[in-house]
């Protein structure tokens, strides 16, 4: 039987704020030594999601692989004014009936996202040291977009898309 060796990963609990973009919704959260004392969560809607870059990828018939790329290589964007999913995804298919660059639309849709994740950040207040966790943080071309934005460097944990449940283990763990 072959074992295969994990590694203990540090917990830094030095990290002031927390933005955590998954499938179903997002979340901010500002920690004082580690524990949280503000905390703003999006779960009414898609819009600001890793369900929304999905929706949009299907629309622009594109993988969610290729956004961070195309965000990267791409220098113009086009204005995503819809904040809802289902008419954002309208938009886009006009957008596209048009002739509009689908890479520009990319980068408008990241952007969008940003947007969305920034004024939640504002209304919880950024402190440093901060890291992004969720599914999206794996999408560099958000994470890219959010430290623009931001003017920071973000701190993405080896495996974001499990960091919640990484947590919950480690408290279940010292509370038995």
């Amino acid at each position: 039987m072959h074992h295969k060796m994990v590694k203990k990963q540090e917990i830094n609990s030095t990290i002031k704020t927390v933005i955590d973009i998954g499938g179903q919704d997002s979340k901010v959260i500002k920690l004082e030594n580690g524990n949280p004392i503000d905390f703003l969560m999006n779960d009414k809607c898609a819009a600001g999601t890793g369900r929304f870059l999905e929706v949009m990828a299907k629309a622009l018939e594109i993988s969610f692989d290729e956004f961070a790329p195309i965000f990267i290589k791409t220098n113009e964007k086009v204005d995503i004014t819809s904040t809802c999913t289902v008419f954002a995804e309208s938009e886009i298919v006009s957008l596209i009936g048009h002739g509009v660059d689908k890479n520009k639309i990319i980068k408008g849709l990241i952007y969008s996202i940003t947007d969305r994740i920034i004024s939640m950040v504002e209304r919880v207040g950024l402190e440093e040291p901060a890291c992004m966790t969720g599914g999206v943080a794996k999408n560099l071309g958000v994470v890219k977009a959010l430290e623009e934005k931001l003017e920071i460097k973000l701190i993405i944990p080896p495996e974001p898309r499990i960091t919640g449940a990484l947590g919950a283990a480690y408290l279940a763990q010292n509370l038995y």
